[in-house]
């Protein structure tokens, strides 16, 4: 290989970060950076110039997908030695299975399938609750290294809402570890746990493994967990040869045990450590980046605008904001709008639409069905594969007094979905109430309805019209699940509040994860962005007034300002001002019934008083707030009431909240600006506490 052939058609930050001699070396790499590119370089760059042995090298990815693709890419740049590309489990496993061969050790039985053995934990009076649920509380835990008499007081404190009493939760994940160890059993994050465990404690196992891998490289660090992050500890031991690779914008998996911290704190865990920045984005068009740039500025903590992305690629069309009355409504439109991009030369494939949750996905299946538009869903994510609906139909196919018996106790199923709470109850019920909806369609166009009808009627509708796998078909996705992906046309669908943020989401973190999730879905399109509302959605029998996104002020500004010819380098970075909605684009946000019943009951001020009433402890903190406006209104370039009119800052400065309540409280304020800008402005409070 020749090291100056690697370095060709890198731009300047690329090439400092393949050829940096720092270790360690973190690379933040935004969407479309050439991250991959960047990563599979670097090491074949340092091959070339004998700075590593590639058959000491470990690349760590999430997915057994992503370590091909990695391991090819390096094959490819003539890497032809045997470099080491795997997933935090498999190498652990691999390491495991080795010792215990040496050491003549009997290997434990792995558990891949949680489920089954934690139904049968449930203890009397909890055999309702979805197993399912605790196994993700159970994953959460041991992913950040919480152990069961600490879980209840961890789940507190991170704002989860198990399905069940943190402490009930507690003690069946103390039986499940208990009855684990009694049969011999472990799980894959065990495998994380005594891999780190044995490389602490045994010296020549750890000098083996760490001769055996003397260069690490992780991507998508942002997706770390602590678990992983102990291990790749135990990997490396006292050495620094370590590169990671990740973004801080598209961390999405908090949920899942997942820290960003440790990639945004990475410096101060590794005081030796340079960082490199890649923001020359080779994906999309400067219209698109335009809009994800200020989507980006207008966040509050836990989004890095550092990380705001400069455009490469040609001009393309201003992204489009568009309002329909209802959410079939808004199916056929999405649907006549990706036949109409399907133009001669450009594949089906070429479009994506994308949504925040599961339960959406169904009437796009119908829309795109209707008008012969072929589709696949990504990731298996359909709602027919969710494990409530398959729990749900195997109880329709049970029925013995026909399908109005059994619709019945679908709709008893999505009034009382087990009778539980938390997150995932909320994401089920929606599953069950789009299951209620295709069966009261089925009974709108069969004289005669019966169970076996509409069995074939639903497979007929959805998941049965899907091609083949590998064929030309327009991609259906989570946002979620459209991480990593890209396609010139993406249609995001469902922008609605309670979708975009999700209505469990009430945090400040876990906005800024929403926040954070949204960009990551504006940033999967290369060349045109249509983005769409309903003024109404259906949940089971039930049609509600939804408003759209707030996330949407700030686009459907953005689109405005480039539309009048703004500079998109500038929207949304402090250039170019963002001037309102344009006429007809977006229609008006309306009070939503479903929002207005659960937002808490907090007093409200009939009145606040002029900035000449206040006493001077309150002007001082009142010209304070008006500073932290107009600089939050320089960085996302929009006008400083956007933000937070003058009444809002007035309210402030004399009621002086102190809790995230108390600022729901305040004139202007609502749950989304509270958990963009809340922890900024209960530090101005307390700084000029009087």
């Amino acid at each position: 290989m020749d090291p100056d052939a690697l370095l060709e058609g890198l731009n300047d930050a690329q090439r400092a970060a393949v050829t940096s001699e720092a270790a360690p070396l973190c690379i933040l790499a935004g969407a479309g950076s050439g991250k991959t590119r960047v990563l599979t370089r670097r090491v074949a760059w340092r091959a070339a110039t004998g700075d590593l042995d590639p058959r000491h090298v470990l690349t760590l990815t999430f997915t057994r997908k992503a370590a091909g693709e990695l391991t090819a890419r390096l094959r490819a740049l003539g890497l032809r030695d045997n470099v080491a590309a795997g997933t935090f489990h498999g190498i652990a496993y691999a390491q495991l299975r080795s010792r215990w061969a040496d050491r003549g050790i009997e290997p434990p039985t792995l558990l891949e399938r949680k489920v089954g053995f934690v139904a049968r934990l449930l203890p009397p009076g909890r055999q309702q609750v979805p197993a399912i649920d605790l196994v993700a509380e159970i994953e959460w835990a041991k992913a950040r290294m919480v152990a069961p008499d600490r879980y209840a007081e961890a789940a507190e404190r991170a704002s989860r809402r198990p399905p069940i009493p943190g402490d009930e939760v507690a003690r069946i994940f103390a039986a499940y570890e208990d009855a684990r160890r009694r049969q011999r059993m472990v799980d894959f994050d065990d495998l994380l746990r005594l891999c780190a465990r044995d490389l602490d404690r045994d010296p020549d196992f750890a000098a083996a493994q760490r001769w055996r891998f003397q260069h690490l490289f992780v991507d998508e660090f942002q997706d770390v967990n602590p678990l992983q992050q102990a291990l790749l500890d135990a990997w490396l031991g006292d050495r620094l040869d370590l590169c990671v690779v990740g973004d801080p914008n598209q961390a999405i998996y908090a949920w899942n045990g997942a820290d960003a911290q440790l990639l945004r704190l990475f410096p101060k865990r590794y005081p030796t450590a340079e960082v490199v920045r890649l923001t020359t984005n080779y994906r999309s068009s400067p219209q698109v980046l335009a809009v994800a740039n200020a989507v980006l500025a207008g966040g509050g903590r836990g989004v890095d605008r550092d990380g705001a992305l400069v455009a490469t690629r040609p001009e393309g069309p201003v992204p489009t904001v568009t309002a329909h009355d209802d959410d079939r409504a808004e199916a056929r439109g999405i649907a006549r709008a990706v036949r109409d991009q399907h133009r001669p030369g450009s594949p089906w494939s070429a479009q994506a639409v994308l949504v925040r949750t599961n339960a959406q996905i169904t009437l796009l299946e119908e829309a795109l069905h209707e008008v012969g538009i072929p589709f696949r869903v990504r990731g298996g994510a359909a709602l027919l594969d969710q494990p409530e609906v398959k729990a749900a139909l195997r109880t329709v196919q049970r029925a013995t007094g026909g399908f109005p018996e059994a619709l019945a106790d679908l709709e008893a199923a999505v009034a009382d979905p087990d009778g539980t709470e938390g997150d995932r109850a909320e994401e089920r019920r929606a599953n069950l109430e789009a299951l209620v909806r295709l069966a009261h369609d089925y009974t709108a166009v069969e004289p005669v309805p019966s169970v076996p009808g509409f069995l074939t009627w639903l497979r007929a509708t959805t998941r049965a019209d899907q091609p083949d796998r590998h064929g030309d078909a327009v991609e259906i996705a989570t946002f979620h699940a459209a991480k990593g992906l890209e396609w010139p046309v993406v249609h995001l669908a469902g922008l609605e509040q309670g979708l975009v943020p999700i209505g469990h989401a009430r945090t400040g973190e876990a906005l800024a994860e929403e926040l954070r999730l949204f960009y990551v879905a504006l940033t999967r399109a290369e060349r045109e962005l249509c983005l769409t509302w309903a003024a109404e959605r259906t949940f089971g029998t039930r049609a509600m007034k939804r408003d759209r996104s707030p996330y949407l002020e700030t686009v459907v500004a953005a689109c405005a300002a480039l539309r009048s010819g703004a500079d998109p380098a500038q929207v949304g970075q402090g250039g170019a001002p963002l001037g309102g909605a344009a006429p007809g684009r977006a229609r008006a946000a309306r009070p939503s019934a479903a929002r207005s019943r659960s937002r808490p009951n907090l007093p409200r001020t009939r009145g606040a008083p002029a900035p000449d009433d206040l006493d001077d402890d309150a002007r001082a903190l009142f010209e304070a707030l008006r500073d932290w406006r107009a600089g939050k209104a320089r960085a996302a370039a929009m006008p400083p009431y956007v933000i937070c009119n003058d009444r809002t800052l007035l309210e402030l400065a004399t009621r002086r909240p102190r809790t995230t309540t108390a600022l729901l409280a305040v004139h202007g304020l609502g749950e989304v600006k509270v958990g963009r800008f809340g922890d900024e402005l209960l530090d101005l409070v307390a700084d000029h506490a009087p």
